[in-house]
């Protein structure tokens, strides 16, 4: 008759179960630090929360968070064209081709708005109303209003009723800048 007599060393037994632990967990971190810096490197150096290959339609839902993304990142996007629904409107010092198509974000709980806008240049702008609600598709460029800005050139444009959600509402609190970000 053979009797195995096996004795447990406690402490031998958990430094092994410990590193094994360690090593798993360091396993672990490795495998995600190379998915994070694979990703990282992965992105383009112009992806954006707008395609690059055809026309975005902006709408009261996203019209702010891509109107501040655009203003904060306007390299990145030189060259995207847009389509999107305002009112023309004008202050004093814009040029005779000039005007912002615009919309009334509101700032409070009591309706309290302010006006938001792309600046425009359209070679028959003078011949649009203030006030007038107009569809425009145009392209961003890079221009100049007291200091970098971004111009949409206007390739169409086209007279439409006051839309019945004519407000805009500010970024919503998860906002991240995208110009690193696919």
């Amino acid at each position: 008759m053979f009797i195995y007599n096996v004795k447990i060393n406690g402490s031998k037994t958990f430094k092994n179960f410990f590193i094994g632990i360690v090593l798993l967990v360091i396993i672990i971190v490795g495998i995600v630090s190379f998915k994070v810096f694979q990703g990282a490197n992965n992105a383009t150096p112009n992806s954006s929360c707008l395609p690059q290959s055809k026309v975005t339609k902006l709408s009261t839902t996203n019209y702010t968070t891509i109107l501040k993304t655009v203003h904060e990142n306007i390299d990145n996007y030189v060259g995207i064209q847009i389509n999107f629904t305002g009112y023309v409107y004008r202050v004093f010092d814009l040029k005779e081709n000039e005007f912002v198509l615009a919309r009334n974000m509101i700032v409070s709980s009591d309706y309290q708005s302010v006006i938001v806008g792309f600046l425009c240049e359209y070679e028959n702008a003078k011949d649009l109303e203030n006030d007038t609600w107009v569809e425009l598709t145009g392209t961003i460029t890079k221009g100049n209003y007291h200091g970098d800005m971004p111009v949409i050139k206007v390739t169409e444009i086209k007279r439409v009723d006051k839309p019945n959600d004519e407000f805009v509402y500010p970024p919503d609190e998860s906002y991240i800048p995208t110009s690193g970000l696919l």
